[in-house]
């Protein structure tokens, strides 16, 4: 009972207690660069998940394997190939999203929270773990950019997902949808997530 009790506060951590955006502040770089859309922020939330979680397996499964001299470059190269993997998928069969996402994709190389999660996490613990972390981290951070993109698209385009609410005449914060708008937009939601999310010890 307390495997599975500690099994599941490993998936949610990630998600509420440690959320990589609201509580932790990692991965800013994406966090802040494309969040101009829900739409951008949920198809970068789930490219930094799928390497993530690929990461971890791998990491997981090889880390006996790994001398401790190489293990950064190890888990970089690792993560690189995934990353590669994205990046070629995504031009081959999604371009305007690719296009949109642009620099930030190969930027997932050295994404804060992958590689910290491959060293303090997967680098230590039993693969199943490794992939419940790389669920909740992944999700957390799909879920934090995917908010943080919807409500910059509400405020400053009238819209969500490309689809439009208001008429074209409407008043809209196009502060919101500039870089200093997701300064802005963040803080509100942080300061929102820390007062919704359950205290616990």
């Amino acid at each position: 009972m307390n495997k599975t009790l500690d099994q599941k506060q490993n998936f949610l951590k990630g998600i509420l207690k440690e959320n990589p955006v609201f509580v932790m502040l990692l991965g800013m770089c994406p966090a802040l660069g494309v969040t101009s859309s829900a739409f951008n922020g949920l198809g970068m939330g789930v490219a930094t998940l799928f390497v993530l979680l690929m990461s971890n397996v791998v990491v997981s499964l090889i880390k006996s394997q790994i001398p401790n001299k190489v293990r950064i470059p190890a888990f970089i190269i690792i993560i690189a190939s995934f990353v590669t993997v994205v990046e070629m998928v995504l031009e081959a069969y999604i371009p305007f999203l690719y296009e949109q996402l642009g620099i930030f994709i190969p930027l997932i190389v050295v994404n804060c929270l992958i590689l910290g999660r491959a060293e303090a996490f997967a680098s230590k613990n039993n693969l199943f773990s490794s992939i419940l972390d790389a669920l909740g981290m992944g999700l957390g951070f799909t879920i934090a950019l995917t908010a943080l993109g919807a409500t910059r698209e509400i405020l400053g385009s009238g819209s969500i997902f490309d689809i439009k609410f208001v008429g074209e005449d409407a008043n809209t914060f196009i502060l919101f949808i500039l870089p200093p708008g997701a300064f802005i937009a963040l803080a509100y939601l942080a300061v929102l997530f820390q007062r919704l999310t359950p205290k616990t010890s």
